[in-house]
């Protein structure tokens, strides 16, 4: 999964994070390009896991994303 699967496909990921998380705010999960990291750091906080953990979270969750739209087409 690249970066721009990710931001592509960030609405979509936006809910199926608060979904899955749901103490998580559209504030929280505010994409700003250039500023991937700081958006890592924030859920690494909010969700207490490491930054490893939440790329991995988010990659996975984008990859169901564009299996699901895939199949959808």
């Amino acid at each position: 999964m690249n970066k721009e699967d990710i931001q592509g496909n960030w609405n979509e990921l936006k809910g199926k994070l608060k979904q899955t998380y749901e103490d998580l705010t559209d504030d929280d999960l505010l994409l700003i390009e250039g500023k991937e990291e700081d958006l890592l750091g924030k859920l690494q906080q909010k969700l207490g896991k490491t930054k490893g953990e939440v790329r991995d979270v988010i990659e996975k969750l984008a990859s169901r994303v564009v299996l699901s739209k895939k199949h959808n087409i």
